[in-house]
C-alpha cells in the first residue's frame, strides 16, 4: 500500500498542488529520515519528541537558507548535515555498524541546474559525508569516489575528520550484536525470532529555491551487518538521488538493492518529464513497481513547478515539509 500524508497536511498539500511556485518568494523543502516499521506502540514518547524536534530543526535550517534567497543546493546540504549530526538517524553520527564492527558511510548530492553530481561510498572518517559528496562534485573531475580514495580526498581538502568514537552509539552497537547472534546461530529456526532490518534510516532532502532551481541530497550508514564493502542506493545517482530542473528532485530511503535495480530516483523524474505525471502519481507508480520486485521504503519528491510528494510502502517514514510562508510540518507514522 502506498502511503502519503493524510488530512493533517491536506491544506499544505493542496496549496503545493494547486498553486505552482512561480513567485520570487516561493520555495519548497522536503525531507526524510528513513522509512520502515515505525509504530506508536514501539516508540517511547521521549524518542518520538526527539525525532520530531530533529526533523523540525533540519527543516528550519534549510528553510532559513531558502527564505533568504539561498540556493537549493546549499539548503539540501545544510539540512542533511543537521541529520548527520543526530544519533537518531542512520547517517553520520548514528550510522549502523558493518559485520566487522566499523562504520562505512555513503552520500550523494545533485544540482538540478546542470545535472552535476557528486557521491562517496564507504568513507570512514568524514564527519559530514554529504559535504564530501559535494566536494567530489565541485572539486574533482569525478562523480563517485569510494573507500580509501574517498577518505584520502577528504583529508586533502581538509574536511572535518573524526575518529570511530564519533560514529559510535550504544544502540547501533547493540543492533550489530543482535545481528551477529542471529547470523551465528547453529540452529536458525531455534534462534530468537527476528524481523529483517525493518527501518531504513537513510536521511535526505530535496528543495526548489526561489530561482526555480532544484537539488537533492542523501546520506546513510547503510545496513546493519553489511559485508564485503556493500554499497546501497544512496550514493548511486539515479537510484537514491536525482535532480533535474526539467522535471524534479528525488531522495530515496529503502531496500537499496531493489532501488538500484529499479533506478527509482531517475525513473520518477523520467515519468514526470516524459509522461507529464505529477510527483505523487510518478512516485506512487515507481514505488509500486519497486515493491513488486520485493523492495520497500520511501521517496520524497519536489517538482520543477514546486509541487511535492511523499510516497512510501512501509508503515511509516520520518518526514517533513516546509513551504514559503507556511509553518513547517513533520510526521512519523503512516496514519498521520
Amino acid at each position: 500500500m502506498i502511503r502519503r500524508l493524510p488530512f493533517l497536511l491536506a491544506v499544505i498539500a493542496s496549496f503545493a498542488v494547486s498553486i505552482p511556485a512561480t513567485a520570487a518568494e516561493d520555495w519548497t523543502l522536503v525531507i526524510h529520515g528513513g522509512a520502515g516499521t515505525l509504530e506508536r506502540e514501539r516508540m517511547t514518547p521521549e524518542a518520538e519528541a526527539e525525532i520530531r524536534a530533529a526533523l523540525r530543526l533540519a527543516l528550519d535550517t534549510g528553510g532559513t537558507i531558502l527564505s533568504q534567497g539561498g540556493s537549493a543546493l546549499d539548503a539540501v546540504e545544510a539540512t542533511v548535515r543537521v541529520l548527520e549530526n543526530d544519533p537518531n538517524f542512520n547517517a553520520g553520527r548514528g550510522a549502523v555498524f558493518t559485520a566487522e564492527g566499523t562504520n562505512e558511510l555513503d552520500a550523494s548530492i545533485m544540482d538540478g541546474r546542470g545535472r552535476e553530481a557528486g557521491a562517496v561510498a564507504g568513507v570512514t572518517m568524514t564527519r559530514h559525508p554529504i559535504s564530501l559528496a559535494r566536494a567530489v562534485m565541485e572539486k574533482s573531475p569525478h562523480v563517485l569516489l569510494a573507500g580509501t580514495g574517498a577518505d584520502r580526498f577528504s583529508r586533502e581538502l581538509k574536511l572535518e575528520q573524526v575518529g570511530p568514537q564519533w560514529f559510535y552509539t550504544q544502540r547501533r552497537f547493540d543492533q550489530l550484536q543482535r545481528f551477529l547472534e542471529r547470523e551465528n546461530a547453529v540452529d536458525r529456526e531455534a534462534a530468537a525470532p527476528h524481523p529483517r532490518d525493518d527501518y531504513f534510516g537513510t536521511v535526505g532532502a530535496v528543495a526548489r529555491d526561489a530561482h526555480g532551481n532544484l537539488a537533492a541530497a542523501t546520506s546513510t550508514g547503510g545496513r546493519t551487518g553489511k559485508a564485503w564493502g556493500r554499497v546501497g542506493d544512496s550514493p548511486i545517482i539515479g537510484a537514491g538521488t536525482y535532480a533535474d530542473n526539467r522535471a524534479c528532485a528525488v531522495s530515496a530511503t529503502g531496500a537499496g538493492e531493489y532501488y538500484i535495480r529499479e533506478g527509482v530516483a531517475h525513473e520518477i523524474c523520467a515519468r514526470m518529464r516524459f509522461l507529464g505525471e505529477g510527483p505523487q502519481e510518478a512516485a506512487d507508480q515507481v514505488q509500486a513497481d519497486t515493491l513488486a520486485l520485493g523492495g520497500d521504503g520511501g521517496v520524497i519528491v519536489v517538482g520543477a513547478d514546486g509541487r511535492w510528494a511523499f510516497s512510501f510502502n512501509t508503515r511509516g517514514m520520518y518526514r517533513g515539509v516546509a513551504l514559503a510562508g507556511k509553518e513547517p510540518v513533520v510526521a512519523i507514522f503512516g496514519d498521520e
